[in-house]
């Protein structure tokens, strides 16, 4: 079985699937899992600039398994070629080979020994922050009513994790010499600079919020740009700012919440970039029940339950449309995204025939 897993994975990460700058058509690695998978009725659909799901189904199943097939850029500090699979005694080294092509080989190989009912969706644009695939399945009539999303969880169901919401702010001032009385006022990156204190004294009073074995807040400022030259008060600054909330904790609460930590008049724009919700999703009372109806699912399955995680998957996405969602991959979080990028041969084999003992 590990070699048949092994020999798909191969297939799957020699496909250049990099996201950005996502150059992803409906052949290539579609056309090859196509070809993998007989007996299933495969519709592949161009949700355009790259963005590419393939929807194989065989009988007829109420459960739904997605994997996303593209990855982060490539860097410079890989080793080897990052789009050639390398086996060692324990691993398999390739990009994407943890994020998450390795479930992608595992549903392939399983499918391929069991006749029961199955059904996969493959999408190309989970690593852009871009969700026209899984948008575009869950507005069609589906008709699913559960799904397992694939990511790295050490082969553990994940039933929460938290909301990402990413910000664009623009603060302005007033050029002039900074020299002069009015700079400190004046100045937009003094402003940008006193909104981050404010912000920063926020989210640590945030420490003591919990839900599922997850707390507090998670935060970050990841850009900061503006003004001229040191002697010339900064006119316009621009911060990038990002936000992962807890299931429990509502988007446009903080978002009033940051936007109000600025002083009055200072803001210039203020515009959320991306959302992506909570797992699960929902106010706290329908979270709750949302979790629980994926611990039965997980239960019933005989999986092992996991922790709660603080990245974001397209799971909430599907837990929003009323699916009984949660994660569940081979491999390691702390292997993806990284230089020579590998997962554990035993956790491609403890996927694999996980999902051929649901299959039979």
């Amino acid at each position: 079985m590990l070699q048949d897993v092994l020999r798909h994975l191969d297939a799957l990460v020699s496909f250049d699937t990099r996201n950005p700058p996502r150059h992803i058509g409906t052949g290539g690695i579609f056309d090859y899992l196509r070809a993998q998978l007989p007996g299933f009725r495969c519709t592949v659909t161009d949700h355009g600039e790259g963005a590419v799901s393939l929807l194989a189904v065989r009988g007829a199943p109420t459960r739904v398994f997605n994997v996303h097939l593209d990855t982060v850029p490539s860097s410079p500090a890989w080793s080897a070629d990052p789009h050639a699979l390398r086996v060692t005694a324990d691993r398999a080294i390739g990009l994407g080979a943890c994020d998450i092509k390795g479930a992608a080989a595992g549903l392939v190989t399983a499918a391929n020994l069991t006749t029961g009912d199955a059904a996969f969706l493959f999408s190309s644009d989970e690593e852009a922050n871009d969700a026209r695939c899984i948008d575009a399945f869950l507005a069609s009539d589906h008709g699913f009513t559960e799904a397992i999303i694939a990511e790295p969880t050490l082969c553990e169901a994940v039933l929460a994790h938290r909301g990402i919401s990413s910000v664009l702010m623009r603060f302005k001032g007033q050029a002039g010499h900074a020299s002069g009385p009015t700079a400190l006022q004046a100045s937009a990156l003094h402003q940008a600079m006193r909104w981050g204190t404010r912000a920063l004294d926020f989210v640590e009073g945030q420490a003591h919020q919990r839900f599922g074995g997850l707390t507090g807040l998670r935060f970050n400022i990841g850009r900061l740009e503006g003004g001229i030259k040191a002697n010339v008060i900064a006119p316009s600054a621009e911060v990038r700012f990002g936000f992962r909330p807890l299931p429990s904790m509502a988007f446009e609460h903080l978002h009033e919440t940051f936007g109000t930590l600025a002083d009055p008049g200072a803001l210039d724009r203020y515009e959320e970039t991306f959302r992506g919700p909570s797992l699960p999703s929902g106010d706290v009372a329908i979270a709750e029940e949302r979790r629980l109806a994926a611990r039965d699912l997980a239960d019933e399955l005989g999986f092992t339950i996991g922790n709660a995680v603080d990245f974001w998957t397209e799971a909430s996405l599907f837990s929003r449309a009323g699916l009984t969602a949660f994660v569940y991959g081979p491999g390691d979080i702390a292997q993806a995204h990284t230089a020579d990028e590998w997962v554990a041969l035993e956790q491609l084999q403890r996927y694999t025939e996980s999902i051929k003992r649901i299959l039979q």
